[in-house]
């Protein structure tokens, strides 16, 4: 074995530890794509480090232990000197460890396997989030524990997110997780309004799509148990290439239609903001996303649209909320 070895991968995990450790306490911008691709690259090395050498080193080892022992043992079968019970188990004890995997390579190597499915499972198929805020409340809660498809709007490069497979494209009402635009280390989910070429206006609280309102019918109010108040709620249905979603909102009577504190970002000239509220064409390439807490969702409104290139992938399923286990299902 070479004696740096351990040492060395002390120095390995401490940094592991010291980027999560970081990135917990809010030191550093996490980014958990890239930690796993590394985590992959660095367990794979120790793997085929431990499968090609020194496992090899280990049994060599021990078959070299195994024919001193026979050999000895024949010297003594010459002299009529049998074998004890207690030399044939400190020889297996001792042939044992020979051929034990030290620790070092025990929390490296012998989690490869594990750290390679997850990568896979996590870059190519499907992700969990947890919904963090309000914005999508009634849709998903504070809380939620979600399960995102990673194929559907195409194969993507993991940590870099480059698409190399095209598959389908978002549709209105897709409820979609994307890469935040004014900082891409934080993903954000919204539901799709817009799609490349659309006109959306949000006038009076009212959603139009190319000239067209969107049919917004009223339900009992909303009662949400973190603010303790009741807010306004609608059903409306979006239309899309592929049919039509029906999904809830919520509207909050004392906020204004005007929207405060817009950013500066990307084609914003192709937005008109007035008191009563804004219209946007969105780009090609490009989506105009929205909360469905519509007066408490930081959205394309405030910050613009979002580029392909930032999607992650298509929110379907609520698979755990540990306050409210009759969250768990599918929704729209």
């Amino acid at each position: 074995m070479l004696n740096f070895m351990p040492a060395l991968t002390g120095a390995v995990l401490a940094m592991f530890v010291g980027y999560a450790g970081a990135w917990y306490f809010g030191k550093i911008d996490g980014n958990f794509s890239l930690l796993l691709f590394v985590a992959v690259v660095v367990t794979g090395i120790y793997w085929l480090a431990e499968r090609f050498y020194f496992l090899p080193q280990r049994e060599k080892a021990a078959q070299a232990l195994s024919q001193s022992s026979a050999a000895r043992q024949a010297e003594l079968d010459k002299k009529g000197i049998a074998k004890t019970e207690v030399h044939v188990q400190e020889m297996q004890q001792a042939h044992s460890e020979l051929l034990r995997q030290p620790w070092w390579l025990d929390w490296t190597a012998g989690l490869f396997p594990v750290i390679i499915v997850v990568f896979l499972l996590r870059s190519f198929l499907f992700e969990p989030f947890k919904i963090p805020s309000g914005s999508m409340i009634p849709t998903l809660w504070v809380g939620d524990l979600i399960l995102v498809n990673k194929f559907t709007y195409g194969i993507r490069l993991p940590v870099v997110n480059t698409k190399i497979i095209e598959l389908n494209n978002p549709q209105r009402g897709d409820v979609m997780v994307f890469r935040y635009p004014p900082k891409p280390s934080f993903d954000y989910i919204k539901r799709v309004i817009g799609v490349p070429g659309d006109e959306v206006s949000y006038l009076n609280k009212q959603l139009m799509i190319n000239g067209k309102p969107l049919s917004k019918a009223p339900l009992p109010d909303f009662f949400d148990e973190d603010s303790m108040r009741y807010s306004q709620q609608f059903e409306e249905v979006v239309s899309s290439d592929k049919g039509s979603i029906t999904h809830k909102l919520l509207n909050d009577q004392d906020r204004p239609a005007f929207i405060p504190g817009t950013e500066d970002f990307p084609n914003k000239q192709n937005c008109r903001y007035s008191a009563e509220g804004v219209v946007c064409k969105v780009p090609e390439g490009h989506y105009f996303m929205m909360g469905d807490n519509r007066d408490n969702s930081l959205d394309s409104r405030y910050w613009g649209f979002v580029p392909d290139k930032n999607i992650v992938g298509k929110a379907f399923y609520v698979w755990m909320n540990f306050g409210n286990l009759s969250r768990i299902g599918s929704f729209q």
